[in-house]
């Protein structure tokens, strides 16, 4: 029902449901995908032809006619003894660029947490990432 919901709204914006859109919606319906690039990697490996902008145009749509929230793709759930490499990468504006592991990310978070008095005594179960509207502090990616 959710599938032929969002198919209807496609259709109302005057898209056609292709063979690519419809795949799309069935990964991204039926999978655990946190990102744009994972939604790419599964859609890549089902059919080569596939670009990345067709992803990002795909996701930019469903969002647009509310069929998904993007805010709540981006989620970090790993705690301080997770060994996940390379979880988070941070560009400076200088070009130059560090990646954090989960329990690196996870203690950075903390300490920022408990720095401003929020952190004390707990730990942390999830982090959800916005895209700031501002375009000046910082930017989020799918």
């Amino acid at each position: 029902m959710q599938r032929d919901m969002v198919i209807q709204r496609l259709r109302e914006r005057g898209l056609r449901i292709t063979k690519q859109r419809l795949m799309l919606l069935d990964i991204i319906l039926k999978e655990e995908c946190s990102n744009c690039k994972e939604i790419y990697y599964q859609a890549s490996a089902k059919d080569s032809g596939i670009g990345a902008a067709t992803v990002y145009r795909m996701i930019n749509t469903l969002e647009e006619i509310g069929a998904i929230d993007r805010k709540n793709m981006f989620k970090i759930a790993c705690g301080s003894s997770c060994e996940m490499e390379n979880v988070c990468e941070i560009e400076f504006d200088t070009m130059e660029s560090c990646q954090l592991s989960a329990s690196e990310l996870y203690a950075v978070i903390q300490a920022g947490l408990e720095a401003c008095g929020y952190g004390e005594n707990r730990n942390i179960r999830s982090v959800s990432v916005r895209e700031c509207n501002c375009g000046k502090h910082m930017t989020g990616s799918v």
